[in-house]
């Protein structure tokens, strides 16, 4: 027989929950979160992980919630388990991820009073969620219960975090074969605005120079389909990262490989009189520095949310998402006679040319062992992609189109990023490649300290001996101070993939990688790791000969 918690604030967020439909619950161990930990586990509907790590497992709930696109919760204890979740409650909050944090508490009259694991629990995340439900034991029933409805309601209509504070006073681990049921109600949480779609297609319809800006962006056939419209435009530039999961012929699909090269003329001749931005944030550095210092008259960002002024000449607010702004935009909008996309088309053919010259006779690099792997890599599967220098090195190349692509760009933080892959692998049925630098992959171990990683699981770590990109920025170079940028280690992922139970490869060269990869992928009864070794005193060198062989 089932068996839950008699404590009625535990109750109440256990039933509502079901009635919300959150069916995953991450959970830490702890005493104080007894009582979820209790009705959570023994709800037949409801999948419960455990896991140790409050950092690891807010991410690995962030993963899971990527791909599901529904709320997952946290569970933990009272005190600084609670603090551990706010980089993955930072990352939620930028990506438009629905992660759901329930923390235990103490008791007010404990709070301040130097009892054990008590901290300020109230507010901590204030900064970065749509919502906190702080539950009180003396409210009254009626009232708990609509604050974690609320908050999961808002949590699943608005795509972010929220934070449920639960205080519990003991006994905490008494039991009942009974749960509450509640009823939820539908919260109007969306802000609507009357949108003039004919004025701003007027404005369209003058202009000569477009572009249509992509950024991160769950896959999405209708948002394909209207981009693949909108690009018949010959005045028209769709730029797109690897991250936004859509793809064309005639889409700048690597915009680091177009532009980096600019000279001042170029620059100009790229300036746009319009963009529309979308999607979220942007990986190329590059096309952000192009758009500060080559404002368009127009810049028009799409988001049911947030007004992302990323390029500082923002002047219109779309508050709807991607597709319906194009259902409405697109209908009123006529091609105009330009040779703008023409002539960047044929600018981006010769880089190709440039691209494929240089890496035919490529030195083993970074560089070239991300060509070795991305050409790798089988159709159908899920990448998450690690940050820094990773997920740059990845927008050069050519990705699949049946690939989905993943990375958090919402904070660009290395510390979660494997948890994260962990988490996604879970949530889908194709196989999950995750790409990895060595500082995040060694920042990020607890990671592995989990039984849920499928065995299809693959983690491929590019081990250059410290943080490379630190190489190619100017500045680090020049301070006196590089191995604090750096941090070399001399580490290896091999004693942790005997600790995990993981199997494990490496290799140093590029026939050594090309005879790994031909098995790598395939089953096997253990996720694997493969670490590619790589120079740390050659891959700046080349990145920066490949980019200046660009402008051939």
């Amino acid at each position: 027989m089932p068996q839950y918690p008699k404590n009625k604030l535990a109750q109440s967020v256990i039933a509502s929950c079901i009635a919300n439909s959150v069916k995953h619950i991450v959970i830490s161990p702890g005493s104080r979160n007894a009582p979820l930990t209790i009705g959570f586990s023994n709800y037949p509907t409801i999948k419960t992980y455990s896991i140790v790590d409050e950092r690891s497992a807010g991410f690995f709930a962030l993963g899971l919630a990527q791909q599901l696109q529904q709320p997952v919760a946290v569970v933990c204890t009272s005190g600084s388990a609670l603090l551990n979740y706010y980089p993955a409650v930072a990352e939620a909050f930028y990506s438009d991820i629905p992660l759901v944090v329930i923390s235990a508490d103490r008791p007010k009259h404990l709070i301040d009073i130097g009892d054990g694991q008590t901290i300020r629990q109230e507010h901590v995340f204030s900064n970065h969620i749509l919502y906190e439900a702080n539950l009180a034991i003396e409210s009254d029933h009626s009232f708990n219960l609509n604050e974690v409805n609320l908050a999961l309601s808002i949590s699943k209509n608005n795509q972010g975090p929220v934070h449920i504070n639960v205080p519990f006073d003991e006994p905490l681990y008494e039991t009942t074969s009974s749960l509450i049921q509640v009823e939820t109600k539908k919260q109007l949480v969306e802000n609507k605005e009357e949108i003039d779609y004919k004025y701003y297609a007027e404005i369209w319809n003058k202009a000569s120079k477009k572009i249509v800006l992509v950024g991160q962006h769950f896959p999405n056939k209708q948002l394909q389909q209207y981009l693949e419209e909108i690009v018949k435009d010959p005045s028209v530039l769709v730029l797109v990262e690897n991250t936004a999961n859509v793809s064309h012929p005639n889409f700048i699909n690597s915009i680091d490989k177009l532009i980096f090269p600019f000279e001042e003329d170029q620059a100009e001749a790229f300036q746009a009189d319009i963009v529309i931005s979308i999607g979220g944030l942007i990986v190329s550095k590059k096309i952000k520095q192009h758009l500060r210092n080559f404002k368009p008259k127009h810049h028009w960002h799409v988001d049911s949310k947030k007004a992302l002024d990323t390029f500082l000449c923002l002047t219109k607010h779309f508050k709807t998402n991607s597709s319906n702004f194009f259902s409405k935009f697109i209908p009123l909008i006529n091609f105009k006679e330009s040779n703008y996309q023409q002539f960047w088309m044929e600018k981006k053919s010769k880089r190709l040319q440039n691209h494929a010259s240089f890496l035919s006779s490529c030195k083993y690099s970074d560089l070239k062992v991300f060509e070795t792997i991305l050409n790798a890599i089988p159709a159908n599967i899920q990448l998450q992609v690690g940050n820094s220098s990773v997920i740059r090195y990845t927008q050069l190349f050519d990705i699949h189109t049946s690939i989905k692509v993943f990375c958090n760009r919402g904070t660009s933080g290395i510390d979660g990023s494997t948890s994260t892959a962990i988490g996604a692998s879970v949530a889908v049925k194709e196989q999950t490649i995750f790409i990895t630098g060595d500082i995040s992959f060694f920042y990020d171990s607890n990671a592995l300290w989990n039984t849920y990683i499928p065995s299809n699981f693959r983690i491929i770590l590019i081990n250059n001996n410290g943080g490379g990109i630190f190489r190619f920025i100017p500045g680090p170079q020049q301070s006196n101070a590089l191995n604090y940028f750096e941090t070399p280690h001399n580490l290896t992922a091999k004693p942790l993939s005997k600790l995990y139970n993981l199997e494990y490869s490496s290799t140093n060269t590029i026939d050594e990688l090309q005879q790994e990869l031909k098995v790598f992928f395939k089953n096997s009864e253990k996720a694997k790791i493969l670490e590619v070794f790589t120079p740390q005193n050659v891959n700046d060198k080349v990145l920066k000969a490949y980019f200046k062989n660009l402008k051939a």
